[in-house]
């Protein structure tokens, strides 16, 4: 069974909207702090690490306009290995080796999940991911907390029908006072 890993830049205040390179108040608001190496090791660790990508429309897009044209260890990673994308318009993906999930996005990640055998990654994704979220189907979380308040954008988590247990695994501290942190679900799931 594959184990569904979100990975996110996000703002004190939970924002998780444009990080980097898309129109937003506060466009490249992670570029204005330093990851350091540690944070920069953090996040070519992490993405070597996935077997899969499971990505919105709008992440698939932004990833496949640049991803293609890179060629490094990390531009291989990507280029190479499966790609799920959840969308109802998108037909013909371009991007090699990338499925298009276009039916019930829970049915199809539960099903994706229970057959796929590794770390199925979910990079930005903000509806996708708090689908997930709410459905229970994601295992990790791995959150990169830049010391910023931003006081307005799409929040990570913007709300559940019930509060779900999730337990700290790891933390550090790295670059310009930026936490990188690992939970991953409580094995009750669901708080009843």
């Amino acid at each position: 069974m594959g184990k569904i890993v979100v990975t996110e830049f996000v703002s004190l205040d939970g924002v998780v909207e444009a990080p980097a390179g898309e129109d937003f108040v506060h466009k490249d608001w992670t570029f204005a702090f330093d990851r350091g190496d540690d944070g920069e090791r953090f996040k070519v660790e992490e993405a070597l690490g996935a077997d899969a990508l499971l990505i919105g429309r709008r992440t698939y897009e932004s990833f496949a306009g640049a991803w293609p044209h890179v060629d490094d260890e990390l531009g291989d990673k990507y280029n190479s290995m499966p790609k799920y994308v959840v969308s109802s318009t998108l037909t013909d993906p371009a991007w090699n080796n990338t499925t298009v999930l276009a039916g019930d996005v829970i049915a199809e990640v539960t099903t994706l999940k229970e057959r796929f055998d590794g770390e199925i990654q979910v990079p930005g994704s903000i509806q996708l991911v708090q689908d997930l979220v709410e459905h229970d189907l994601v295992d990790e979380l791995h959150l990169m907390m830049f010391p910023v308040v931003l006081g307005t954008g799409r929040r990570l988590i913007e709300r559940t029908s019930d509060m779900s247990r999730w337990r700290l695994i790891d933390a550090l501290t790295v670059g310009e006072g930026i936490m990188v942190t690992t939970f991953e679900r409580a094995a009750s799931g669901r708080a009843r």
